[in-house]
């Protein structure tokens, strides 16, 4: 078990870069699974949610050499699931991944059920339903999906999927590069993993219209075999911690590559806050097409914004991203109302602010009612079972003069790399604690 010792309330400056997405990561890691030649993905964040995902691959009997943050995946002729690391699958909800990945390659498999951060009932019947699309049956037993694939099944040019979801729209994706026709995909998700995939998949030679819109016209090749290479873009929920570490802590430094096109509107509620920020001239990303600017954070009075903050589809505010604005809130004069629609019970983990100092008030399990301005106070707590409100605690204790402690940090460590060390840079006062469990 590892722990954060903090010690909060110091200045922080200098810089600091985003490192590229664990969402994107995940995503071509499963989109490696389709294609029967060898990829290479370029700086892969080392984090644990890659970690669960390469020990699943290996167990199948993926091949897999790491120089550097970059790895190369070279697929067996079949995967074995008898030997898959079921430990490791359920422990991220992205392994239902697979079943689009390997539904062009494979009759019938098995995969273990999802896991993942604790955030309520999250269904996985529009999954069920794209994938039918393609002749995809997947059962939910109890400890496992059962998927079974009728190659004569007639795939329609045109569908709608039944929920703008991340993930589903990955998996559509998938399916869809493997039949060898033409597939109008609707109500897709244009957010940044997205294009992160369908970039991945024009390098494997599928043509793909509609790129960050919500219709994706997907031009199928069949089976893929094709030594491909490919860059992952820069994580736009990483930019928005320390957009609200800045904030919370009062610091002034220059968070380097970040995704503008999805920070933008938070950045824009942010403005209308009252936060003064600049932005470096645009340059692109090292996949060619993510657009990135240098942010500076100044130091500002921030005041509560009249309406609500809520979660979207992008190009709405991200889902990931809505947790931070409840630390941000503590630092905004008046009172914020969040409305975290999308999940039952994320919202409650926004109340463990209250140990720190922070008055929030819990109206349902979907708002939250937070009334700043508050000064933060140290305290020792184990970190929730969920990655972004684990990191908003994180940004809270950094900001709170004194010592605090947050304990059994894997959450975090599932989607920030080196985190401690990288803080550390700015001048925070952090140490990673191992201690046996």
């Amino acid at each position: 078990m590892q722990n954060f010792i903090v010690q909060g309330g110091k200045k922080l400056s200098g810089e600091i870069s985003v490192n590229t997405s664990k969402n994107a990561a995940v995503a071509c890691l499963a989109a490696a699974c389709l294609n029967k030649g060898k990829t290479t993905l370029r700086n892969v964040p080392a984090i644990e949610e890659v970690n669960r995902w390469l020990e699943v691959l290996e167990s199948v009997g993926m091949t897999i050499e790491r120089s550097g943050r970059h790895i190369t995946l070279t697929p067996p002729k079949v995967f074995n699931f008898d030997t898959i690391n079921k430990k490791s699958a359920m422990k991220t909800r992205s392994i239902i991944l697979l079943i689009g990945s390997l539904s062009g390659r494979y009759d019938e498999f098995k995969i273990p059920q999802s896991g993942g951060c604790r955030l309520g009932l999250r269904t996985v019947q529009p999954h069920i339903d794209a994938l039918a699309s393609f002749g995809v049956d997947v059962k939910t037993r109890q400890y496992d999906y059962l998927v079974t694939v009728d190659r004569k099944h007639a795939v329609p040019e045109r569908f709608a999927l039944s929920e703008s979801g991340d993930t589903v729209t990955e998996n559509a994706l998938f399916a869809a590069a493997q039949h060898g026709g033409v597939t109008e995909i609707r109500m897709t998700s244009a957010n940044y993993m997205i294009q992160d995939v369908c970039f991945f998949l024009k390098k494997c030679g599928v043509k793909i219209d509609g790129i960050g819109t919500t219709t994706l016209r997907v031009h199928g090749v069949g089976k893929i075999d094709k030594d491909i290479t490919y860059e992952l873009s820069e994580d736009p929920i990483e930019a928005m911690f320390f957009i609200a570490l800045a904030i919370v802590a009062k610091g002034e430094f220059v968070i380097k590559r970040c995704p503008y096109d999805f920070i933008e509107l938070e950045l824009t509620k942010l403005r209308l806050m009252g936060l003064s920020f600049t932005c470096s001239d645009f340059y692109k990303a090292r996949n060619g097409h993510t657009v990135l600017t240098d942010i500076t954070i100044h130091r500002s009075r921030l005041r509560a914004l009249p309406d609500k903050i809520e979660a979207r589809p992008f190009p709405g505010l991200n889902m990931d991203n809505l947790p931070f604005f409840s630390v941000i809130a503590t630092q905004v004069r008046g009172t914020t109302l969040l409305h975290d629609w999308a999940y039952e019970n994320r919202s409650v983990y926004f109340t463990e602010l209250n140990r720190l100092g922070a008055q929030v008030k819990l109206l349902d399990q979907h708002r939250a009612e937070i009334t700043g301005i508050t000064k933060m106070t140290p305290a020792r707590m184990t970190c929730p079972p969920a990655l972004r409100p684990g990191a908003v605690l994180l940004v809270a204790m950094l900001a709170a003069p004194g010592k605090s402690v947050l304990r059994d940090v894997y959450m975090i460590n599932r989607g920030y790399e080196n985190l401690a060390e990288r803080l550390q840079a700015l001048g925070a006062d952090i140490e990673m604690q191992t201690v046996k469990a």
